[in-house]
């Protein structure tokens, strides 16, 4: 008898539908209430709370996965696993971790909650650690620790066109968003233990200021395990998003993956953000 173990992981792992089930993700939906209306985070995309800012010069308000709906997405997975590990958004970012490690109480310890210490497709990659190490035969609790000791080595990272979005949600003070807006300072944004700090700043036309960030961040980071790095944005031409991928692919990256943002993510980055995300801590073949 195999041991089935599910995987999990909020909406803000930042996966579109293809990429959920070849990794067999289940998600749980953040909320985003514009105005007074509430819409699950999936069902509305970054694009829609684009126009609505736009529209209203409002940001639409992102809130927690409650402790009902991860009671009621554990119950239902468990239904057909023996097990399930939950990816959760970084505790310093949202309540969401709590509020699951609370449900997972109830059950048995069944339920594994892992602190991402990330956000976006920097939660994906550990999923797939994950997933590998399930498929390789490791047991629940050799998986939860493998991939417990390699969440420090997330490089989870984004540059941004421009910093209202992060100055409206509260997230970076306003004399700072003053001045990166006069002088056009496109920053680059860092996740570090689990928060995020500001690393280099750019300049100049979205391609311009991409690719210096991309370089910046193959040069801070560079001993990448090249299996996995993902291109996750929250808008971004064509053409930029191609000589990102034209650029991992010269670094030796096998698997390039493109993702947008999920609603919950670019309502605090804004429109044409982008970053590269992938494990830095060198090759990890699981045996």
């Amino acid at each position: 008898y195999l041991m089935k173990i599910a995987l999990s992981a909020e909406t803000t792992v930042d996966l579109q539908k293809d990429l959920l089930d070849f990794y067999q993700i289940s998600t749980v939906p953040y909320t985003l209430m514009f105005g007074d209306k509430a819409q699950f985070d999936g069902i509305v995309v970054g694009d829609d709370l684009f126009k609505y800012t736009e529209a209203t010069g409002k940001l639409a308000k992102t809130s927690c996965v409650n402790l009902a709906q991860f009671q009621a997405h554990f119950k239902k997975l468990l239904q057909t696993a023996d097990y399930v590990i939950h990816f959760s958004l970084s505790s310093d970012m949202s309540a969401s971790y709590s509020n699951a490690v609370l449900a997972a109480k109830e059950l048995n310890g069944k339920v594994a909650v892992i602190d991402s210490r990330s956000l976006s497709t920097g939660i994906a990659l550990q999923c797939i650690y994950a997933k590998k190490l399930i498929d390789a035969g490791d047991s629940f609790e050799d998986v939860v620790k493998k991939v417990q000791d390699r969440v420090p080595a997330t490089q989870a990272s984004f540059g941004l066109e421009a910093v209202n979005y992060l100055y409206k949600g509260g997230r970076c003070s306003a004399l700072s968003a003053l001045g990166a807006n006069i002088l056009h300072i496109r920053p680059q944004i860092i996740v570090k233990d689990g928060k995020m700090i500001s690393g280099k700043k750019f300049r100049g036309p979205m391609e311009k200021w991409v690719m210096d960030y991309v370089e910046t961040t193959l040069q801070e980071f560079n001993n990448p395990d090249l299996e996995e790095v993902f291109i996750t944005y929250s808008s971004a031409p064509d053409n930029v998003v191609d000589l990102v991928r034209e650029r991992l692919k010269k670094a030796g990256f096998k698997h390039i993956m493109n993702t947008y943002a999920s609603g919950t993510v670019s309502c605090h980055c804004g429109p044409h953000t982008l970053g590269i995300l992938y494990f830095n801590d060198g090759p990890h073949p699981v045996k």
